[in-house]
């Protein structure tokens, strides 16, 4: 039987006003310790945004989702929290702020490879 591993996620969400706390989901970031795994996966559907939230920012909500594809990957782009190991890089981008990109609490979870598990939280959490 091959081997399961520990992961954990958490789903992305835009919350244009947050006083109001509403909210879409809009991605999942996934961290598997086990397999030195850090990686998210997001779509905006600019229709749907849009009329969640007419003054919505489009081009800078992009980078900042951007922000954090350069982080999971660890890279110098990453800025100084890219450069921190990959546990510390989960932590950070998955803390409680009170901006307009937050994240759900982080789920557990045990899988036999986080890429597969990345997609099918994807498919389940934001694609329907």
């Amino acid at each position: 039987m091959p081997e399961k591993h520990l992961f954990e996620y958490a789903v992305i969400r835009v919350m244009p006003r947050v006083e109001r706390e509403e909210f879409l989901n809009v991605g999942v970031i996934l961290y598997c310790a086990g397999q030195g795994f850090l990686q998210t996966k997001f779509e905006l559907n600019e229709a749907r945004l849009l009329a969640f939230a007419a003054d919505l920012d489009l081009p800078e909500l992009h980078e900042r989702l951007r922000a954090f594809e350069r982080i999971c990957a660890g890279r110098r782009e990453g800025g100084v929290i890219g450069q921190l190991p990959v546990a510390s890089r989960f932590r950070w981008l998955t803390a409680t702020r009170s901006t307009i990109v937050q994240t759900s609490p982080v789920h557990p979870g045990l899988c036999q490879d986080p890429a597969d598990t990345l997609a099918r939280l994807y498919a389940q959490l934001i694609s329907c």
